[in-house]
C-alpha cells in the first residue's frame, strides 16, 4: 500500500510540476512557446512521461485554466470579505478591482481561462468546482443587484461580461490608457444605481 501511495504522490507532484512549468513558460514567452518538447526539457522528464499526464497541449491549458479559476475565486473572496463592512457596493467594487488586478498580473493565465480553446464545461452542473467557486464569488456581489424579481445568475453573467470586456479591451490597448479604475468605478456605480427598489 505504501508503494502505491508513494507512486500516486510522485505522479501528483509531476502533474503539478508540468502545470507550473507551462504557466511559467507561457507568462515569459507566450502560449506559442509551450510545447511538449520545451516542457519536457524544463521538467527534466521525457515527452512520453509528459504525455502520460496530459494527452495534448489543450489538456495542459485546461489544467492551467482550472488553477486560474481557483486562484481567482480566492482573490475575489478575499476582496469581498475585506470590503464587506463598507456595504454591498464597496464589496462589488473591491471584487471588480481584484478581478482586474488578477487579469493584469497573470496575462497568460487569464488567456488560458478565457481566450484559448478549452473543453471545460462552463455554466452547468457538470462544471468543475474551480469554475463554480469563481462564479459563486461573482454571484455574491452581482447577484443581489438583480432585484427580487430578477435572475441573479443572469445578472451576474451580464455584470461579469461587462467587467471581462473592460479588462480584455484594456489589456489589448483598445481603450484610453490609465483609465481602468475610472471605468470600473463607473460600471459598479451604474449597476448599483440600477438596482430595483426594495433590494
Amino acid at each position: 500500500m505504501a508503494v502505491q501511495q508513494r507512486r500516486e504522490r510522485q505522479r501528483a507532484q509531476r502533474h503539478q510540476l508540468i502545470v507550473k512549468a507551462a504557466r511559467e513558460l507561457a507568462e515569459t514567452e507566450g502560449w506559442g512557446a509551450v510545447t511538449t518538447r520545451r516542457l519536457a526539457e524544463r521538467i527534466e522528464y521525457s515527452q512520453p512521461v509528459l504525455y502520460s499526464h496530459f494527452a495534448s497541449k489543450g489538456a495542459i491549458v485546461n489544467a492551467v485554466a482550472l488553477e486560474g479559476f481557483a486562484e481567482l475565486a480566492v482573490a475575489a473572496r478575499a476582496a469581498r470579505k475585506a470590503a464587506a463592512a463598507g456595504g454591498h457596493t464597496e464589496a462589488l467594487l473591491a471584487v471588480a478591482r481584484a478581478y482586474a488586478e488578477f487579469a493584469s498580473a497573470n496575462p497568460a493565465l487569464y488567456d488560458a481561462m478565457f481566450t484559448l480553446a478549452t473543453d471545460l464545461d462552463f455554466g452547468s452542473v457538470e462544471s468543475p468546482e474551480p469554475l463554480k467557486a469563481a462564479f459563486d464569488e461573482l454571484l455574491a456581489v452581482f447577484g443581489p443587484l438583480a432585484g427580487p424579481d430578477g435572475d441573479p445568475e443572469a445578472f451576474t453573467e451580464v455584470g461579469w461580461s461587462a467587467l471581462h470586456g473592460l479588462v480584455t479591451l484594456d489589456r489589448a490597448g483598445r481603450l484610453r490608457e490609465g483609465r481602468q479604475e475610472q471605468r470600473i468605478t463607473l460600471l459598479v456605480s451604474r449597476l448599483a444605481a440600477a438596482t430595483p427598489p426594495g433590494t
